[in-house]
């Protein structure tokens, strides 16, 4: 399983990249995390996430980096 994470310069915002678990072999999809840090010394909290084609998280995750 490939897990990327994306944190952004000041630390408050988490985006984690998964592959799902594929029942179908055929099918290529990845699921996108997003949560937010509130303090330093805590864990973050995960607020939701989604399902997308593995071509268009491909894409957000290379907008992120940009």
């Amino acid at each position: 399983m490939n897990v990327f994470l994306f944190i952004n310069n000041y630390g408050l915002m988490i985006k984690v990249f998964e592959d799902v678990l594929k029942p179908i072999p055929s099918i290529d999809a990845m699921m996108i995390s997003y949560g937010c840090v509130y303090k330093r010394s805590s864990k973050p909290v995960m607020r939701g996430g989604r399902i997308e084609t593995a071509e268009s998280a491909r894409q957000e995750y290379k907008n992120l980096l940009a």
